[in-house]
């Protein structure tokens, strides 16, 4: 598990390099124009729209780790050629390539902490993943930014060159790792009722009803959040708030500290608490966050209160995230049959990158032009988050939703003094909720 973390924390730290230059590498470096910037962007989203129903299926027949290698080894292909693009082909090939090689890592990654961990740890494991990894975009973030210079196309290609070299570096480091395959999984191999499931595919996902519940809840998240961070939020704020576009860097930086900062301390509060609660609360802090939104761009106040209120929301935004990061990624693992646990993890990201692709097409020209529709807009989509996590809430069994209080009670029963009599054995491993 360290081995994987550290890897996952390298590979952000080299994303953090060069996502947010991206669009003016090749629009402004490279003078191949903001169309084929946008082409670039799209490309990169619609790669892994493209790979990912794939992907589940490979990982639960091969294992994740074959997965996640070839995911590297093809992003840093991808980045590497980035660098070195100076055409409309070359630059649309390597995001491509690129896209696809993470979009593939993303479930890989997911179902080796899954491997890894068992039900009473993988909340912690991935609320982990998720700090080293905005951890990691931040320090790339900032170190690329002292390399980057504008004026000089060979600083850009150092920066693609040491994304390609972190990718290579989680590659080895996975490589490196001697992945316990749950006993679970053999056992499962050989019942009917999985193999039903795993030949079933997407079909049997879509009977399970709970997990198409946190598919449709999971949707409305990242469409509510990370897909308006640099589109509808980012064209509100400069549009309507009037803030500076240097502010969005500061804003940024503000939703990475909270995280940072709260996260293990959000942890400590929630990993005992019902899941689909702190998911409901998620979407009653995230609507604080979008009426103080609103506050900024249409409360008339003076430029420094609207900046100061831009940033909290975008702080109040990093909050959420860190109450979600132990929460939804766990759930999917525990709502999986043990031999469809890539599928699950593939169908989630791939339900985010759908969110992620369609939220800035319909926020960008709402937050820049129809100002108090798009606030209430989101406003309405958060509260929606609450009530799906509530409904969700009762689709779940007490294990899937509080795997804390099952896990304390085994080790009460374990703890039992010698030769003390019980009423009944301890308490199996829960089975997750039967798909279909």
């Amino acid at each position: 598990m360290r081995r994987i973390q550290a890897g996952n924390a390298l590979s952000a730290f080299g994303l953090g390099f060069t996502v947010p230059y991206l669009y003016v590498y090749v629009a402004q470096v490279r003078d191949l124009g903001a169309g084929t910037a946008g082409v670039v962007l799209a490309v990169f989203a619609m790669a892994a729209l493209v790979v990912l129903p794939f992907t589940g299926r490979i990982i639960d027949r091969r294992g994740p780790l074959p997965v996640l290698v070839s995911g590297a080894v093809l992003a840093s292909a991808g980045a590497l050629a980035m660098g070195f693009s100076g055409s409309v082909p070359a630059a649309v090939m390597s995001a491509a390539l690129l896209g696809a090689g993470t979009a593939v890592m993303q479930p890989a990654l997911a179902t080796m902490i899954v491997w890894c961990s068992t039900a009473a740890t993988r909340t912690r494991a991935f609320a982990t993943q998720f700090f080293l990894a905005n951890l990691g975009l931040g320090v790339g973030g900032l170190v690329g930014g002292q390399i980057v210079d504008q004026d000089r196309p060979g600083s850009f290609t150092l920066l693609f060159a040491v994304e390609a070299v972190m990718f290579l570096v989680l590659a080895g480091m996975a490589a490196s790792v001697r992945l316990p395959r749950p006993a679970a999984l053999a056992v499962s191999a050989l019942s009917k009722e999985d193999k039903g499931s795993a030949g079933g595919g997407l079909r049997a996902l879509l009977r399970h009803r709970a997990m198409v519940r946190l598919l449709g809840l999971g949707f409305v998240v990242f469409f509510a959040c990370y897909g308006q961070f640099e589109s509808g939020l980012a064209a509100y704020g400069t549009e309507a708030a009037g803030i500076d576009p240097s502010t969005l860097g500061v804003a940024l930086a503000a939703n990475t500290a909270v995280i940072v900062i709260a996260q293990f301390v959000v942890l400590r509060l929630v990993e005992r608490r019902s899941r689909t609660r702190v998911i409901a609360a998620v979407g009653l802090i995230w609507t604080v966050a979008w009426i103080v939104a609103g506050y900024a761009g249409l409360g008339h106040g003076s430029t420094t209160m609207a900046t100061a209120a831009f940033i909290s929301t975008y702080a109040l935004f990093g909050l959420g995230e860190a109450m979600l990061a132990p929460t939804v990624a766990p759930l999917v693992a525990d709502l999986a049959p043990t031999s469809m646990v890539g599928q699950y993890n593939s169908a989630f990201a791939l339900v985010k990158q759908l969110a992620l692709a369609v939220g800035p097409a319909v926020g960008g020209p709402m937050g820049a032009s129809l100002h108090g529709p798009y606030i209430v807009t989101f406003v309405l989509f958060s509260l929606g988050i609450t009530v799906l996590a509530l409904r969700l809430g009762r689709r779940l069994t007490p294990a899937q939703d509080r795997p804390s209080v099952v896990s304390v009670s085994r080790v009460v029963a374990r703890r039992l003094p010698e030769g003390a009599e019980t009423a009944e054995p301890a308490a199996r491993e829960p089975v997750p909720e039967r798909v279909g």
